[in-house]
Protein backbone atom coordinates (compact mmCIF):
# COMPACT_ATOMS: atom_id res chain seq x y z
CA UNK A 1 0.00 0.00 0.00
CA UNK A 2 1.34 3.43 -0.91
CA UNK A 3 0.30 6.72 0.64
CA UNK A 4 1.09 10.02 -1.01
CA UNK A 5 1.44 12.97 1.34
CA UNK A 6 1.27 16.32 -0.38
CA UNK A 7 1.27 18.43 2.81
CA UNK A 8 3.86 16.95 5.19
CA UNK A 9 3.73 20.07 7.38
CA UNK A 10 0.29 18.97 8.61
CA UNK A 11 1.65 15.57 9.63
CA UNK A 12 4.90 16.92 11.05
CA UNK A 13 4.26 20.44 12.35
CA UNK A 14 7.10 22.68 13.39
CA UNK A 15 7.70 22.67 17.16
CA UNK A 16 6.17 25.59 19.02
CA UNK A 17 8.38 28.32 20.36
CA UNK A 18 7.82 29.79 23.82
CA UNK A 19 6.15 32.83 22.23
CA UNK A 20 3.68 30.69 20.27
CA UNK A 21 2.71 28.48 23.20
CA UNK A 22 1.71 31.48 25.34
CA UNK A 23 -0.95 32.67 22.89
CA UNK A 24 -4.45 32.14 24.23
CA UNK A 25 -6.14 29.16 22.65
CA UNK A 26 -9.75 29.40 21.53
CA UNK A 27 -12.00 27.45 23.85
CA UNK A 28 -14.59 25.04 22.57
CA UNK A 29 -17.42 23.97 24.80
CA UNK A 30 -17.83 20.20 24.87
CA UNK A 31 -21.44 19.04 24.89
CA UNK A 32 -22.79 15.50 24.98
CA UNK A 33 -26.51 14.98 24.43
CA UNK A 34 -26.54 11.88 26.63
CA UNK A 35 -24.37 9.15 28.11
CA UNK A 36 -24.56 7.12 24.93
CA UNK A 37 -22.79 10.00 23.17
CA UNK A 38 -20.21 10.24 25.98
CA UNK A 39 -19.46 6.53 25.74
CA UNK A 40 -19.32 6.63 21.92
CA UNK A 41 -16.71 9.39 22.18
CA UNK A 42 -14.68 7.28 24.62
CA UNK A 43 -14.99 9.95 27.30
CA UNK A 44 -16.86 8.00 29.99
CA UNK A 45 -16.92 8.40 32.88
CA UNK A 46 -16.99 12.20 33.16
CA UNK A 47 -15.98 13.80 36.43
CA UNK A 48 -17.20 17.15 37.70
CA UNK A 49 -14.92 19.74 36.07
CA UNK A 50 -14.22 17.61 32.98
CA UNK A 51 -15.17 19.06 29.59
CA UNK A 52 -18.71 17.93 28.78
CA UNK A 53 -19.71 17.15 32.38
CA UNK A 54 -23.11 18.45 33.40
CA UNK A 55 -25.36 17.54 36.29
CA UNK A 56 -28.06 16.15 33.97
CA UNK A 57 -25.69 13.30 33.05
CA UNK A 58 -24.92 12.52 36.71
CA UNK A 59 -27.86 10.41 37.86
CA UNK A 60 -26.83 10.00 41.50
CA UNK A 61 -25.23 13.42 41.96
CA UNK A 62 -21.86 12.07 43.11
CA UNK A 63 -19.79 14.15 40.68
CA UNK A 64 -19.24 11.27 38.23
CA UNK A 65 -21.44 11.16 35.13
CA UNK A 66 -22.06 8.24 32.77
CA UNK A 67 -20.47 5.73 35.08
CA UNK A 68 -21.00 2.03 34.68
Amino acid sequence: MLFVVDKPSKLFPEPETAEQSQEPQPTKETYYANCTAVKAAGAAPLHKGDPGYRSQLDRDGDGVACEG
